[in-house]
């Protein structure tokens, strides 16, 4: 089937929406077009993401950073821009054409330092890189050079085009996605494959690609990498336990330009620091809970703010249609199921997730001494489990065209949960705003499906799972927003995953100024801390000291065997560097903090005959990270015992239950808030689950006695 074309720039082929199946909107885009709505018209007409505004589209933010394929359009969304903007679309070109790596400059490539070391077995290009030596020079002079090295040239270009662009002057940015009918061939696997020889592997062990340089004390050579001890080196520590790859490890090289990074000596925790200039806390809205119902007061009602009636019946819809088509290939009915049945589902979900059992037939055990009575009064386990088997978040036939474009640039891999996705991450947004501590944490979904999105945490857990960045309030640990690592070949390489994951979610324009963000050492880095103070965010985090524009200078700096508490600070204008001594050596960055303002805190230091509690001196960066990172230690899963006893094998049944998990939290969240916004006392986290198990399931004291009753005085009116 051709592509679809855009009616103002014929020559566009990507980034084209074609006419909504809704008629009233159908006619506004027709009356854009030809001024009024004509008898006869190509059902086929579509046009380009340059005709709409930047709020027309749902994933903008998330797409110029490039952790999406495509632009999805909002629900409702008209084209208004009629003006010339940029045709998108790539250029022609034949996929054939090779060349060496001899005819590109030695700056041309993003790891010819490992490359020329021996870590990695392909060189790999920046973005934008153009050949320019026509003689044999250049990246030619490499060490390991014996044989050529080719680039090839589709791989480069569409490389090329993965890179967001800056915006037009019509407000629509030059992004990478395409729309759904764009079936330009672009093989992922084999971009993905390419991108990912070195990349992909530091991304499992915390470290960016683009940022972390080279350290053999990293990655030494005559190691294997897969062995237990190397394994253990290479884990990406939590600031408890932070410390250097090695003592100076990666400031020894001066193969790295490391422009702008102060070359003075490390000062000492006695010599002044200057008190760096604080921002006013400007937010867009007012931090908490937002347009909520005059009447929203108990836990159902909170639940269903972010997980609205219409969602619910949306999936009772799409699982109804895919169950009776699973059943009809085996000769069964389906039996319907309604709205009720859906959430008595999701009730037993998280009453699982309260009183565990050894298997899912236990929870339905006729035993006289050792059954449990409410989940048979619910629903059968036979239709719990008809339920869990059939459970679809998305269009089946929509499923069926989209698996058709697998391969193609037009192929959405978050296809079957894309609607649920949308609506819950605007929800989470739209009810709350962040206070002015924030952070960027991960979290890994386990499941025993096998898909392009499957990625590990090696630290975390040796399961292997999917991947979400999501940015959190640091002062409840209410999740505001999210997004799912998609793979290898989705991300820009501009400045690193680490970098856009941060920056697709840290929107100035969404939260305000002023705000604080906390985060690990895979995202701290000088480079984005500076961008985001350009936005008027401060920063701070531990930071790997071979990470590119840590300081040089090993002048006066922390040495191995210095006593615990001892600390080293040097100042490149507006970021603080900091070393401190604790059980092991940590360095923070930040850009909000004095190096030293008197804190201490208790550590055992050994002595004579025992170990004594003294007080040590703390930098005022690792105190207040600690303090607030803390606060968002991500709580037992809510769902997960249900999933283990599960095993869910469709990879987007798995991220239901974690979706699942974000709302029941979220909502918890919400409502202690509000409590306490009226002067009352909150429901406890477990009673708030007791009181939404039985809101769900319709059935109160009167019906059913309650898991534990929730006494009247904490009820919230």
């Amino acid at each position: 089937m051709p592509s679809k074309r855009c009616y103002f720039h014929p020559d566009c082929k990507s980034f084209v929406f074609g006419l909504p199946r809704d008629a009233g909107l159908r006619e506004q885009w027709l009356k854009f077009m030809f001024n009024s709505v004509p008898d006869n018209y190509n059902p086929n007409l579509a046009v380009c993401a340059a005709h709409f505004t930047e709020d027309s589209f749902q994933n903008l933010h998330e797409f110029n950073a490039g952790f999406a394929q495509r632009l999805l359009l909002k629900d409702g969304a008209v084209p208004t821009l009629k003006a010339e903007a940029a045709v998108y679309g790539t250029q022609p070109y034949s996929p054939k054409v090779r060349l060496c790596a001899a005819h590109f400059t030695k700056d041309s490539f993003l790891n010819l330092g490992e490359y020329n070391a021996g870590y990695t077995q392909r060189l790999l290009l920046k973005n934008g890189a153009v050949p320019t030596l026509v003689g044999q020079s250049g990246a030619s002079e490499s060490k390991r050079q014996q044989k050529s090295t080719t680039i090839d040239l589709q791989y480069s270009l569409q490389y090329s085009l993965m890179v967001p662009k800056k915006s037009t002057e019509n407000g629509v940015e030059d992004s990478t996605g395409s729309s759904d009918e764009d079936t330009d061939i672009c093989d992922q696997d084999s971009v993905a494959s390419s991108v990912d020889s070195i990349a992909e592997e530091m991304f499992m062990d915390g470290l960016d690609s683009i940022l972390d340089q080279p350290s053999p004390d990293l990655y030494p050579p005559e190691e294997d990498c897969d062995s237990e001890a190397s394994l253990q080196q290479r884990k990406r520590f939590r600031l408890s336990s932070t410390s250097s790859a090695a003592d100076g490890g990666g400031r020894e090289s001066g193969n790295y330009d490391l422009s702008g990074v102060s070359s003075e000596r490390w000062h000492n925790s006695d010599e002044a620091d200057v008190e760096p200039l604080q921002l006013d806390f400007s937010p867009v809205q007012e931090p908490g809970p937002k347009f909520l119902p005059s009447k929203c007061s108990s836990p159902l009602q909170f639940f269903q703010l972010l997980f609205s009636k219409t969602m619910l019946q949306t999936i009772v819809a799409h699982t109804n249609d895919y169950g009776a088509k699973c059943r009809e290939r085996k000769g069964k009915v389906w039996e319907n199921i309604c709205q009720n049945d859906l959430k008595s589902y999701i009730a037993l979900v998280i009453y699982m997730g309260m009183f565990k059992c050894s298997s899912l037939a236990d929870y339905w055990s006729v035993s006289q001494h050792f059954s449990l009575s409410f989940p048979a009064k619910i629903m059968s386990c036979q239709k719990f489990r008809s339920i869990s088997k059939s459970l679809h978040l998305s269009d089946s036939r929509e499923d069926e065209m989209n698996s058709f474009r697998r391969g193609t640039s037009a192929y959405e891999r978050l296809g079957k949960i894309q609607p649920l996705y949308q609506v819950i991450r605007e929800a989470c947004k739209t009810f709350f705003h962040p206070f002015q501590n924030i952070t960027i944490v991960e979290r890994m979904v386990t499941s025993e499906a096998r898909t392009g999105l499957k990625r590990c945490m090696k630290n975390e857990s040796p399961n292997m799972g999917y991947k979400l960045f999501a940015l959190t309030d640091c002062t409840c640990g209410y999740t505001w927003d999210f997004f799912i690592y998609e793979g290898k070949s989705c991300t820009s390489q501009s400045e690193g995953l680490s970098y856009e994951s941060v920056m697709a979610l840290v929107d100035e324009n969404m939260l305000g100024s002023g705000y604080k963000l906390f985060v690990d050492k895979f995202y701290t880095s000088p480079t984005l801390f500076r961008d985001l103070l350009c936005k008027k965010i401060w920063a701070c985090g531990p930071v790997w000291a071979n990470r590119t524009g840590f300081p040089e200078t090993t002048v006066n700096s922390l040495t191995r065997n210095a006593p615990r508490g001892t600390m080293r600070w040097i100042r490149n204008n507006k970021l603080l560097f900091v070393e401190w001594k604790d059980s092991q050596k940590v360095q923070m960055c930040s850009t909000f903090h004095k190096a030293y303002e008197g804190d201490t805190v208790q550590r055992k230091v050994k002595g004579d005959a025992h170990r004594t509690l003294v007080e040590v001196p703390i930098p005022a960066a690792v105190l207040d990270y600690n303090k607030n990172m803390e606060a968002v230690d991500p709580p037992n899963c809510i769902t997960g015992h249900y999933r283990a006893l599960h095993k869910p094998k469709k990879w987007y049944q798995c991220v239901f239950y974690h979706f699942l998990d974000i709302t029941v939290e979220n909502a918890f969240i919400m409502q202690e808030l509000m409590a306490k916004r009226k002067d009352m006392k909150p429901l406890t986290r477990k009673a708030f689950l007791e009181v939404l198990i039985l809101e769900l399931t319709e059935m109160g004291p009167q019906d059913s006695a309650p898991v534990s009753s929730a006494p009247s005085s904490v009820v919230l009116q």
